[in-house]
């Protein structure tokens, strides 16, 4: 008679500690309110290091758990950089990175952690919108949830669970979490990338090819605090013309092209393909103020952006040829008289 045999131990339950990671250049009432809401985590993090894209560190409280500042010189932003320094100084198991402008939701730590143990990949989890002044004084969750909005550009995340992106473009780089070795192995963020624009969606053309999974899921809310900025982002006009060539000289074709169209329509650039993209000019208190975002709105719109633009150009070019026909029939010759 055969010995029955030993009952098997269950495979061993991947156990995560997480890092949370993010990138400061000024700001410091956002970071301060980031290190807050870190505080009040269902499942605290390991660790919070910010990497510091001035030249001296923040004044931060104490916090129950290790926060470490990580300077990382550019004199431009750099944020590929920042990030690999980042993920290089962490400890834990996973890797949560949130922008200087996102305030994690309670169970955003948690919430991650256990996502990644189902999914070997880059998970994004969801992000809503603050206006001004949504977090003066002694905020707390309820009072952001009732004030937060989703962004209308943006797919976002399932009803329940994590689903798979069928397009490396959907990557947001505001609030996202892998796990440290996957990201190791990815050799991180092209440091090639400086300024705004471009080093996310060569990350995530990375990971596309690596077929490393991206996916949005339901949960690890991260509210996003309101500052003022530009969609398109006119005043980075340099960095992502720069990156978008960089990323066409990598991948073979340009990326961040609704923004190249905005710049064309606007006359900023002239993006001729196969041609180094040109700056033509800067842009004028009329464009700052049109993509600019205004107090009372909780994110700007690069879509409803553009149909303005759009607009603009065709009413103005309706006036130019009105005032040419115009101009036409006043310098014809008077028909003869009977």
């Amino acid at each position: 008679m055969i010995a029955p045999s030993p009952p098997q131990p269950e495979p061993e339950r991947r156990m995560s500690t997480v890092s949370v990671v993010t990138l400061a250049k000024g700001r410091p009432a956002h970071l301060r309110n980031v290190l807050r809401g870190l505080e009040r985590q269902t499942q605290p993090p390991a660790e919070f290091i910010v990497a510091v894209m001035q030249d001296a560190p923040y004044d931060l409280p104490e916090a129950p758990f290790p926060v470490r500042q990580i300077l990382v010189p550019g004199r431009e932003l750099p944020l590929a950089a920042a990030r690999n320094r980042g993920v290089a100084a962490a400890r834990g198991s996973d890797v949560v990175f949130l922008d200087v402008d996102c305030i994690p939701a309670p169970d955003l730590v948690a919430d991650y952690a256990r996502a990644l143990v189902a999914l070997d990949g880059l998970l994004m989890g969801e992000v809503l919108h603050l206006p001004e002044r949504a977090t003066a004084g002694d905020w707390d969750y309820a009072g952001l949830d009732a004030l937060a909005e989703k962004h209308s550009d943006r797919r976002g995340p399932p009803a329940a669970g994590i689903e798979i992106c069928q397009d490396y473009r959907c990557f947001w780089s505001l609030n996202f979490a892998i796990r440290r070795a996957t990201f190791a192995a990815t050799g991180g963020f092209d440091e090639r990338y400086t300024g705004y624009g471009g080093e996310d969606t060569d990350f995530g053309k990375l990971l596309d090819a690596r077929k490393i999974p991206i996916a949005w899921m339901k949960g690890a809310r991260a509210y996003h605090q309101y500052h003022p900025h530009h969609m398109p982002p006119v005043h980075h006009l340099d960095s992502v013309v720069r990156n978008a060539e960089l990323f066409e000289a990598k991948w073979g074709y340009r990326t961040m092209g609704h923004w190249l169209y905005a710049f064309r329509v606007l006359g900023l650039i002239d993006d001729t393909p196969d041609r180094p993209i040109r700056i033509l000019r800067r842009p004028d208190a009329a464009e700052l103020a049109l993509t600019g975002q205004q107090g009372h709105q909780p994110y700007t719109n690069s879509a409803s952006v553009i149909r303005a633009i759009e607009a603009r150009e065709t009413q103005q070019a309706r006036e130019a040829g009105e005032a040419a026909s115009a101009g036409d029939r006043a310098g014809a010759p008077a028909p003869p008289s009977a």
